[in-house]
């Protein structure tokens, strides 16, 4: 082939936070990535942002002490290269013994470093039929209708389901101070508002 080295293809489906992490990885590994969103030509109901990697539910990815298995998998994925790990620790708030991030600039670095990658093409539309060569499905429990339709059709897949949680989202101005108290989690540090409630105000 005359020196020519010929690279494998592989098709992303999904640029949520494991999506833009497989295409980031096997484009580091020589492969040549097509990375398919289907933002901003069709949002689920829990996104906004135009922007990849976006956290809906939470801005705290667990626990960064190392002597927890969410802190150790962390560590790991670092010494791996992780690009999701590279823009969480780029993009840190205090939050205690967690690891959190600004949900903007941490989406806002994902996707200017799988934009900037130049083995990773990416196509925003939506992936309503499951590619016929080598590819990973990551779009999680936010999958499009269509596309939940063809994964559940598999071979074994029956009885498969997709669950999510939102938590609610506050703004600081609303809170009232004379009532809300800082203190963290387990006694480390007081990162955290805490909002006392008796069981009918929680259910309410």
């Amino acid at each position: 082939m005359n020196g020519w080295k010929t690279r494998m293809k592989i098709n992303v489906i999904g640029g949520g936070l494991a999506g833009c992490e497989a295409a980031w990885q096997a484009a580091n590994a020589g492969a040549q990535v097509t990375l398919y969103e289907m933002k901003p030509e069709k949002y689920s109901p829990a996104h906004h942002s135009q922007n990849m990697a976006e956290l809906v539910c939470s801005n705290s990815l667990k626990a960064s002490r190392v002597e927890s298995a969410a802190g150790l998998l962390k560590e790991e994925m670092r010494q791996l290269g992780s690009l999701i790990l590279k823009a969480a620790d780029a993009t840190r708030v205090p939050a205690g013994g967690a690891l959190a991030v600004d949900r903007e600039k941490f989406s806002d670095y994902v996707t200017q470093a799988v934009r900037s990658h130049p083995l990773i093409e990416v196509v925003l539309r939506e992936a309503d039929e499951l590619p016929q060569t080598n590819a990973v499905i990551a779009t999680g429990p936010l999958t499009s209708d269509k596309l939940a339709e063809k994964i559940a059709a598999l071979p074994g897949l029956q009885t498969l389901n997709f669950y999510d949680a939102a938590a609610p989202i506050v703004s600081g101005e609303s809170l009232d101070m004379a009532k809300v108290f800082r203190q963290g989690r387990y006694g480390r540090g007081d990162d955290y508002l805490n909002c006392p409630m008796n069981r009918e105000e929680y259910e309410a």
